[in-house]
């Protein structure tokens, strides 16, 4: 389907009819009129997830292109024709991209299946809240969603401890800062994504104009509910002019205004309700046309009023999200910056990167995020495992992490062999790691960078060996030492591997051992890491923090000598961060033992 966009000619203004109702109708017409604002950056789209549009909720594919634009105007003529401007910048008006809408509904598909269970759903329902007891840590209400939350916090917190200057304490960060430090995170994990667009999910919460005809209602947005209600629109707005009545007053023919309280600067919206109530409609009436914007919607609903915004630059991406924090901040503020991570990527590349589609993203039971989920919004690929590169697994290519991420991951299953987490995701570029459990993500970071310092030649030598070892038996097979050497831009002449295999493997059993091939290569290299320094933890679903108090737990860590480790299953939060640290013990400030789930 071509991009669509609404159109018509204004239609004369009678002698008769108010300069403040020309106004507002006018206003109402400027939105099938397409302009680019100039500075505005973005191009508003618009699109409906889930197919038709529902039955109480008329068309909703005529959004207000108010939400991408940096200024708005109206635009109205007076009694006698003359033309009068309202403002310098005419916003964008929306169009109907059909790409959205098929890639919105592939993308619900993905990450719900068949169906979405409303009480997922609604587990999900959640917006980007802060604590009130840690002015910088986000709150979890429920289960599932700390797929998305987790990785946003930790990026939070990489801005703060990179960016910000040292020393400062995270409980003097005012809110205001904090909303700054959320809307930088999120366009972090956006630009991750590495596409010349951003494309943003926005949420109409308010219905569009209802159509008299009621198989307008049930026609696809994909198809003809764009123009559908553009014609309504411009109907409704030349009755107006005719019969000197508002749309939504009961007279002409049943017409919402709800679009136009969305579309419209505030001072039109006050002309609007101004005339209702002048026209001798009740307040109780004039609320029953403008329904609670924050009550909750249905899945369905809730895909139905889904539209989109484009922007080509960073900078226009996060003026959006200042312009539109509410959008961040009322109960639908996680899905919708979850589904517009995932049509930035775009569906055809996540559905790629997935390579197993069969399952949804989503935990169709228990609503908690699959790993692909996880892995996108930490490094913007959407790859199913936690090893680095690539490992053959019985013939099959399964993909892991590509590079060194700028967050990390640790996961309490990778001591129970469920998975090999790869030094991509135990040694990220930022000192903030998400630690996994078997039911939950909590975030553990740090101010001391040393814990991310370069990779050391040892530390890359021993990431190359093991990428060879993907069972993690600590040898390769003494055939593969050449490959090894070579992926280390070490000497790998046939003549010099047979000595080195002959004395890495005196025995002739076949394989070269870990430690000893460290031994050989990188002799009594220093470890980097410092021996001391000072965790914190965030967890936050309030039920797991002391006294439902959301907010940071620190803790003194020390490296032991020597490299073994004892596996205290009673505690699992020191067996996750000896995956990373295997000599690791830490001592908490607080008599509360943080807690995983």
């Amino acid at each position: 389907m071509n991009d669509q966009r609404s159109g018509g000619e204004e239609p004369a203004s009678p002698k008769g009819a108010s300069a403040s109702m020309t106004l507002a109708a006018a206003a109402l017409e400027s939105h099938n009129t397409p302009e680019r604002a100039p500075d505005a950056g973005a191009e508003t789209v618009v699109g409906a997830g889930a197919g038709t549009t529902g039955v109480d909720g008329g068309s909703d594919v005529l959004a207000s292109g108010s939400q991408a634009s940096t200024s708005t105007s109206a635009v109205g003529r007076g009694v006698g024709g003359g033309a009068s401007a309202c403002g310098k910048q005419q916003q964008q008006q929306p169009q109907l991209n059909a790409t959205d809408v098929r890639e919105l509904r592939e993308i619900k598909q993905l990450l719900w299946g068949e169906n979405v269970r409303d009480d997922v759903f609604k587990r999900w329902s959640q917006g980007f809240e802060f604590s009130e007891f840690e002015s910088t840590a986000l709150v979890q209400k429920q289960g599932g969603p700390c797929a998305v939350i987790a990785p946003v916090q930790a990026y939070l917190l990489k801005i703060i401890i990179m960016d910000m200057p040292s020393g400062i304490k995270l409980s003097e960060i005012s809110s205001d800062k904090c909303q700054s430090l959320l809307i930088q995170a999120l366009c972090n994990i956006l630009k991750n994504c590495r596409t010349p667009r951003y494309r943003i999910v926005h949420l109409m919460r308010r219905r569009g104009f209802a159509s008299a005809d009621p198989a307008t209602k049930e026609r696809s947005p994909s198809a003809t509910s764009e123009s559908a209600a553009a014609v309504a629109a411009r109907a409704a707005a030349a009755a107006a002019l005719e019969t000197g009545v508002v749309p939504g007053q009961g007279e002409g023919g049943g017409a919402d205004i709800d679009l136009a309280t969305e579309a419209t600067p505030a001072s039109v919206r006050e002309l609007l309700l101004s005339q209702q109530l002048d026209s001798g409609n009740s307040p109780t009436q004039v609320a029953s046309h403008h329904p609670d914007p924050q009550r909750e919607l249905s899945p369905d609903e809730f895909h139905n009023r889904l539209h989109t915004l484009h922007f080509d630059d960073y900078e226009s991406l996060a003026r959006y999200y200042t312009d539109n924090y509410d959008q961040l901040a009322h109960t639908y503020g996680v899905l919708l910056f979850m589904y517009s991570v995932f049509l930035t990527k775009g569906s055809e590349q996540v559905a790629a990167e997935v390579s197993d589609t069969s399952e949804p993203l989503i935990h169709s039971t228990y609503g908690y995020g699959a790993q692909s989920l996880i892995n996108l919004m930490l490094t913007g690929r959407a790859v199913a495992h936690v090893w680095d590169n690539e490992q053959d697994v019985g013939g099959l290519k399964l993909r892991g992490i590509c590079e060194q991420s700028d967050i990390g991951f640790i996961t309490l299953m990778e001591q129970m062999r469920y998975c090999t987490v790869g030094s991509f995701f135990k040694n990220p570029r930022f000192p903030v790691w998400v630690m996994g459990s078997d039911t939950h993500l909590t975030v553990l970071f740090s101010n001391e960078k040393r814990l991310v310092s370069p990779e050391t030649p040892s530390e890359t030598g021993r990431r190359i060996f093991k990428s060879y070892d993907p069972e993690g038996n600590n040898f390769i097979s003494s055939t593969m030492l050449r490959e090894v050497l070579a992926a280390l831009n070490l000497v790998s002449e046939p003549a010099y591997v047979s000595l080195m295999q002959k004395r890495l493997d005196p025995e002739n059993l076949g394989i070269i051992l870990l430690n000893a091939f460290m031994d050989e290569f990188f002799p009594l290299e220093r470890r980097s890491t410092p021996d001391t320094f000072e965790l914190l933890h965030y967890n936050g679903i309030p039920g797991s923090n002391e006294n439902n108090k959301v907010r940071y737990y620190c803790g003194s860590a020390i490296l032991l000598e020597g490299d073994l480790k004892s596996i205290c299953t009673s505690n699992p939060m020191v067996t996750c961060l000896q995956t990373k640290w295997p000599n690791i013990e830490i001592n908490w400030h607080d008599t509360h033992m943080p807690s995983l789930n």
